[in-house]
């Protein structure tokens, strides 16, 4: 049986996010409006085509107050995001190092595989990284090249930008 999801559009300052909620309450998905390509792509890859269905809604009040209070500078406030990531193992990992990293200190891919071990494995982490289905939320934003080029990031550089200057201007909500 196919997991049904809500999908709300909920307005950022950087564009229209879909917020995609499995009825527990968890977050499934984010991306931006314009994307919805590949947000059913992500969620087909981890929960099979046929899988999951996408109906408009209302996301949790948790997750949209949450995304208010980010957005209006407590940057803490994505840790009280509940995620369901249905990733690899690697995936998984990948991810929740991300959720770790400082926020206002951008980080290399190569410096991320360092900490989880695995040194020889940036592009590694960097595929992890673009299969990321909660843009913002699990903070791909956050992983720089290694010269501190803002490098892929699926919502563009203006918002990566935006995002990495957010966090910085933002450092006693963390």
């Amino acid at each position: 049986m196919p997991i049904r999801l809500t999908v709300e559009t909920f307005r950022t300052p950087i564009g229209d996010m879909l917020l995609a909620a499995d009825r527990d309450g968890f977050l499934r998905a984010t991306d931006y409006v314009g994307c919805e390509d590949r947000l059913d792509r992500l969620l087909a890859r981890r929960l099979g085509r046929d899988g999951f269905s996408l109906e408009p809604g209302a996301a949790p009040v948790a997750i949209t107050d949450a995304m208010r209070a980010y957005f209006a500078g407590e940057i803490a406030a994505l840790e009280r995001i509940a995620v369901k990531t249905d990733g690899t193992p690697f995936q998984q990992q990948v991810w929740q190092a991300l959720r770790e990293v400082p926020p206002g200190a951008p980080l290399a891919y190569g410096r991320l595989a360092e900490q989880l071990g695995r040194p020889q494995a940036p592009r590694a982490v960097g595929h992890a990284n673009g299969a990321n289905p909660f843009c913002v939320v699990i903070p791909c934003h956050r992983l720089v090249g290694a010269d501190g080029a803002l490098t892929g990031y699926s919502g563009g550089t203006e918002r990566k930008r935006w995002l990495l200057d957010h966090e910085a201007r933002h450092p006693a909500s963390t």
